[in-house]
């Protein structure tokens, strides 16, 4: 087959076995691969036929021949953040984030390293920085994207004003071609290839004229190649003009970048204006201070809670000055506070990296913050990056807003204003052929707009599928007709990544809406974020992939994929598959798709992604919608029945006074290794004991006397894992509310929050075991809720299940922590004074769903210092006890949580809130870690 287009099952079979034969790597053709990898961060979708992970440049070099053997196309891809569509392609995807992703060598010496293409940006700049140095470029997915990723693209981030773009920081090239050639690329042209440099000096010479006058001056052109880097004035630079290729003219397999010295010291100087226009005015004025960056963002995609950080203001500059100490950093950024203050609404100056660092967080997560509009509407990239000359970007916004307003549309700029560069997301409607009509149209507008204020249609993410077309309005057809000729003699095949940059697609073709059901899908959760529409929730995942970073300040999210480095299990992966069981062509079995199922048997349920996501995708939620059809009306797994529905047996456990027998039963190994096989349990785990009485038991015998006479002013929810299984943290809250002057009562009978079955999809049963809990709580009060994951259930899955029964709304928002309830209800109690360190855990349904405030604040009266370990304990309720999953749950706990215990001082105090938090560290350290109303109670 020589067309490339070929997809026959004969032809994908000969493809995969040539390549597996071939290729030391993976070849994966298998569905959920393919999945996986048919988007990116952009609003476009290609299929491939398959992906291979090469392990090195000979694997590149043999993956190419049988490509090219078989006329198929060939797709470079990264970490998957392009936002133009350039990492999709139909043909085989070449995933270098596996293997080849090595910082083959550093010489501090000459500021230089050598890396192959899927190192991520922030694993070179953490090598760097113990020399005091840094790669420069850093866009804000700078945790996750590649170096290979940025070449394509030549991707700038936020202090290119400092230090350039990709291409102003790459020495040297180490390419292959789609027909095999191989060419190292550098100044001069010395290892490029005697044909194809011969070839493509005499394009050169024969456009020398079309090349000087062609290219506006900006610091910020990024749209078509750069030929202009091959004019002799200009050193002939290769590199320079391969870079933003977008993987159309070659395949890098090695590069040689440079590294700039790193301030030592660095303030950041937060400027407020009246609006973003004035702003947009005032950023190249400043540009005279030597600023490392200056950013800018408006009002409406700063929440309420940032907004208390900075000055007065509708729009605000971000200004990074550097210096030798923190004092000559602080003091330029005063110096220009002082000399921008006619024009400003306010100044601050922060000075501590963590401060700086909160401000920068808003900022780099605005691509994805700003995919939901304030009143919930969905906005899309598609003109993400237009740059104009920073003097001229006051004007150009203000038309810009204009533009929007005739059409119709919404959107939120921000962004790297000193370099004229702004992202924006706008309210396309991309699900109907009238609004996709209306997209090209605006398209074809902006790029007019852009143009006529000497600016690039691309200005940092390239142009891919969603501006090529339309290159010509601002190069011409002459001198895009130059850009085809040069992509020909670099792949006179066209199989490298077909569609992009040179002989493009229309900018409204491979849209990644094509193929979802027009319709909302019967579910069984409100979701109250997506009018109650699953797909639309589904749709939130725009691919920015933050849920693939693993560095410490990561967060939660997402702690299977931090485990096992794979995208299906990372958030975006699964949201990928569910993207694609949704659309039908690639993952066809529905709610019965094993390839969906596979991915998400590893999700912890943490609900990390909930909060650590910027667009808040719920994988707890969709993971239980999923299980709930998957397994309608079929046989479950024997976890789901063991552990699924635990509340149930505990209860009988308890009423039947069978503590002390299960206890015995559980120390003699065959019948413990029975009974774990029998419920689907982990035979590495160790099957928890009973307490000898529950919670309840304790309460009628001994609590509700000392909780004191009078009116109760708190309900005590006795959850299960409380109430049977951790009756020690519910008699110390008694004890610490007493103390405190609160009275406290129990429900009348039986409570549970559901979430045990939640977590594996049971959401029948869920709901009727809401429906028992909503009648049995006592109304009015406030329900103090000791353990994290059932607060965390009782707040969101509860309304989100029951949202026709107005008692749900009316409990959740009745919900408290035990530290929230001290601090509301009690807000004069002095606690104990401990005066040691803390190590720990916070839950991540608490750092996900309810915030940790109240709890830190309350330790910090209580004299405890130090800070909790964030991540996901690995445990996570039935996850980590269920066959099949320990290596996994030991793999989460390893990556935070007993690294820091095992680090914490001697006598430091374990705090873990969650009953999983705490018998996974017993059980894997023999680690004895408390409630905190258990420390508090110790002390009175």
């Amino acid at each position: 087959m020589g067309s490339g287009t070929a997809s026959g099952t004969g032809y994908v079979s000969e493809l995969a076995a040539a390549l597996r034969a071939s290729v030391a790597g993976e070849v994966e053709f298998d569905a959920a691969s393919r999945a996986l990898v048919t988007m990116d961060a952009s609003n476009y979708r290609r299929v491939p036929v398959g992906v291979v992970a090469p392990h090195d440049a000979a694997d590149v070099a043999a993956a190419l021949a049988v490509c090219r053997a078989h006329g198929t196309p060939v797709v470079p891809r990264g970490g998957g953040t392009s936002i133009a569509g350039q990492a999709t392609g139909t043909g085989v995807v070449l995933d270098f984030t596996r293997h080849m992703n090595r910082i083959v060598s550093l010489d501090p010496g000459a500021r230089t390293a050598a890396v192959q293409p899927g190192v991520v940006l922030d694993d070179l700049r953490a090598a760097a920085t113990h020399h005091g140095l840094t790669f420069g470029p850093d866009p804000s997915t700078h945790g996750r994207c590649t170096i290979g990723g940025m070449i394509g693209n030549n991707s700038c981030g936020a202090h290119s004003v400092a230090w350039g773009t990709t291409a102003d920081n790459v020495r040297e090239l180490d390419v292959l071609t789609y027909r095999g050639d191989r060419a190292r690329l550098a100044r001069g042209g010395d290892g490029v290839p005697e044909p194809l440099r011969a070839a493509v000096e005499e394009l050169v010479t024969g456009e020398l004229a079309l090349l000087r006058t062609g290219f506006p001056e900006l610091p910020r052109r990024i749209s078509g190649y750069a030929l202009d880097e091959l004019l002799p004035e200009k050193g002939r630079d290769w590199a320079r003009a391969f870079i933003g290729g977008e993987g159309t003219l070659g395949v890098v397999t090695e590069a040689t970048v440079r590294l700039v010295a790193a301030p030592a010291a660095r303030a950041l100087a937060v400027l407020g204006y009246p609006d973003e226009s004035v702003a947009a005015d005032a950023a190249a004025g400043l540009l005279a201070h030597g600023p490392l960056t200056v950013e800018g963002m408006a009002a409406d995609l700063v929440g309420e809670a940032a907004r208390a950080a900075l000055p007065p203001g509708a729009a605000w500059l971000f200004v990074e000055m550097g210096g030798a100490d923190t004092g000559e950093a602080e003091a330029a950024a005063a110096a220009l506070c002082r000399a921008a203050a006619d024009g400003t609404t306010g100044d601050a100056v922060l000075a501590d990296p963590l401060a700086q660092r909160a401000l920068w967080r808003i900022r780099e997560d605005a691509s994805g913050l700003a995919t939901r509009l304030p009143d919930g509407g969905e906005a899309w990239p598609g003109w993400e990056d237009c740059a104009v000359p920073p003097a001229r970007l006051g004007a150009y916004l203000r038309e810009f807003r204009g533009l929007l307003r005739d059409h119709g549309l919404r959107g939120m700029p921000y962004g790297h204003f000193g370099d004229g560069c702004i992202h924006v997301r706008i309210d396309f409607d991309l699900l109907t052929g009238a609004g996709v009509a209306r997209f090209r149209e605006f398209s074809a507008e902006l790029a007019e707009l852009v143009v006529a204020h000497g600016g690039s249609l691309s200005g940092e993410h390239g142009d891919g599928l969603a501006r090529a077309e339309l290159l010509p309005r601002m190069y011409g057809d002459e001198l895009v007709g130059v850009f085809g000729r040069f992509k020909d003699l670099w792949d006179p095949d066209r199989k490298l990544n077909p569609g992009v940059l040179a002989h493009p697609a229309r900018l409204d073709d491979h849209l990644r809406f094509a193929g979802l059901p027009g319709e909302p899908v019967p579910v069984a959760f409100a979701y109250p974020q997506d009018g109650g529409d699953f797909t639309a929730a589904v749709r939130r995942c725009v691919g920015v992939a933050k849920c693939r970073e693993t560095g410490t300040g990561a967060g939660v999210m997402c702690p299977s994929f931090r485990a096992t480095g794979d995208e299906k299990h990372s958030t975006r992966g699964r949201a990928r598959l569910l993207h694609e069981m949704l659309t039908g062509e690639v993952i066809t079995g529905g709610w019965r798709a094993p390839e969906v199922f596979d991915a998400l048997d590893l999700c912890l349920s943490c609900k990390g992604c909930r909060s650590d996501c910027p667009v808040g995708v719920d994988m707890a939620t969709y993971k239980a919608e999923f299980l709930h059809h998957h397994y309608a009306g079929r046989r479950r797994p024997a976890a789901h029945y063991a552990m699924g529905r635990l509340p149930r047996w505990l209860g009988l456990a308890a009423a039947l006074r069978l503590a002390p027998l299960a206890n015995a039963a559980v120390r003699v190994p065959p019948l413990a290794a029975l009974a774990k096989r029998a419920g689907g349990i982990a035979p590495e785990r160790a099957i928890p004991p009973l307490p000898r009485r529950p919670f309840t038991a304790w309460w009628r015998a001994e609590g509700a006397a000392l909780a004191g006479p009078g009116e109760p002013n708190v309900v005590l929810f006795p959850d299960t894992f409380t109430n049977h299984l951790a009756p020690e943290a519910g008699s110390a809250a008694v004890r610490v509310l007493a103390a405190a002057g609160l009275r406290a009562a129990l429900p009348p009978k039986s409570v549970c929050c559901g979430l045990t079955y939640v977590s594996t999809g049971q959401l029948d049963q869920a709901r009727a075991v809401l429906r028992r809990t909503l009648a049995r709580v006592p109304a009015g009060l406030p329900v103090t809720v000791l353990e994290p994951p059932c607060a965390a259930a009782l707040r969101t899955d509860l309304p989100e299940l029951l949202p026709d029964d107005p008692r749900a709304a009316e409990l959740a928002g009745r919900v408290r922590t035990f530290a929230e309830t001290l601090e509301e209800l009690a807000p004069d109690w002095e606690p104990p004074r401990l005066s040691r360190t803390v190590a720990g855990q916070t839950h991540c349904h608490q750092h996900a769903v309810l915030g940790d405030a109240a709890d830190r604040r309350l330790r910090e009266r209580a004299g405890l210092t130090g800070e909790l370990s964030g991540g996901c304990c690995g445990l996570a309720g039935n996850f980590g006890f269920e066959k099949g999953h320990y290596e996994v749950s030991v793999a989460c706990a390893e990556d935070q949580l007993l690294p820091a215990v095992r680090a914490a001082a001697p006598h430091a105090v374990l705090l873990a809130d969650g009953y999983s938090c705490r018998t996974q560290l017993e059980q894997l350290g023999g680690h004895r870690a408390r409630h905190f109303a258990e420390v508090l109670a110790e002390a009175l």
